[in-house]
């Protein structure tokens, strides 16, 4: 009997295998979904449904995209004191 890899059960360890691709690997976000996605033998939809469900690392794809020009940038507060914002 071959052991297959287990699927990932929760959205936190979703969140911690994409943030390991992309500090390992320094992948950018979007990258980094995909290539786990290759990896795990599952279609880009499912990741989808996983990255709604986790608002920090919508947030990040979001910012992502917004910097590629992939969609139209939203309005962020500043940060006191920095001229830098946030998310």
């Amino acid at each position: 009997m071959s052991k297959s890899k287990p699927l990932l059960q929760t959205n936190s360890n979703f969140m911690t295998e994409i943030e390991k691709l992309v500090k390992d690997r320094k992948l950018q976000y979007i990258d980094a979904v995909i290539v786990w996605c290759e990896s795990n033998g599952l279609e880009i939809e499912f990741a989808g449904d996983l990255i709604r469900k986790t608002p920090v690392l919508k947030a990040k794809i979001q910012v992502e995209a917004e910097d590629l020009n992939f969609m139209k940038k939203t309005a962020r507060l500043p940060i006191r004191g920095s001229n830098e914002y946030c998310v």
